[in-house]
């Protein structure tokens, strides 16, 4: 079994910048893929982000990509994710997720985290 709790969330402006962190426990770390998703309201849950286990490979949504950078502390226990430029359609409720290997979608991941809302003034 794995927990993750995810953390950072907040309101910032147009342009402003937020990191997430996610902390896990229960299972060895570096042996899980990592993923950041998101769910707008009124919206389906979307594939932000992944990290491999020891982060050697990351993918991106086309809609972050070059804004937003994801990574992994394993030492930590920990997966981040920095955005950048943010927009107002990147609030959402964000959430962690893990799984044995590396995904770009959002079937198929074992453990979730509960999420942390992200919100963008324009």
């Amino acid at each position: 079994q794995v927990q993750l709790v995810e953390s950072g969330g907040g309101l910032v402006q147009t342009g402003g910048s937020l990191r997430l962190s996610c902390a896990a426990s229960g299972r060895t770390f570096s042996s899980l893929a990592m993923g950041w998703f998101r769910q707008a309201p009124g919206k389906e849950r979307e594939f932000v982000s992944t990290i491999s286990g020891r982060g050697g490979s990351t993918y991106y949504a086309d809609s972050v990509k070059g804004r937003f950078t994801i990574s992994r502390d394993n030492a930590k226990n920990t997966v981040y994710l920095q955005m950048n430029s943010l927009k107002p359609e990147d609030t959402a409720v964000y959430y962690c997720a893990a799984h044995r290997t590396i995904l770009t979608t959002t079937l198929g991941w074992d453990y979730w985290g509960q999420g942390t809302q992200v919100t963008v003034s324009s």
